[in-house]
């Protein structure tokens, strides 16, 4: 086993670290959003429309990080470790 390759499992393990935490956080955040939100109109349903409004924004603000971060993360398996060169050098 070469050190490449230790380099390599290890910067794969990182990024897919990343990617799940990404994923989860952002599941949590939505159904935290969605469940107050539906509280919020069961307390005051007249509030509705304005409910939904920051509910929409919250849960696009929430699905904005995952975006970003899988970016950062692809960003930083690419190019600043460059991978696609230790693999070259492996072969």
């Amino acid at each position: 086993m070469s050190p490449e390759s230790v380099i390599i499992a290890v910067i794969i393990l990182g990024f897919s670290l990343i990617i799940a935490a990404v994923a989860i956080g952002s599941a949590v955040g939505d159904g935290i959003v969605a469940s107050k939100a539906v509280e919020a109109i069961a307390r005051q349903p007249e509030a509705r429309p304005n409910i939904f409004t920051f509910m929409f924004l919250g849960v696009g603000v929430l699905e904005a990080f995952p975006i970003i971060s899988l970016g950062l993360a692809f960003y930083l398996l690419i190019v600043v470790v460059k991978v696609p060169d230790l693999l070259a050098h492996l072969k």
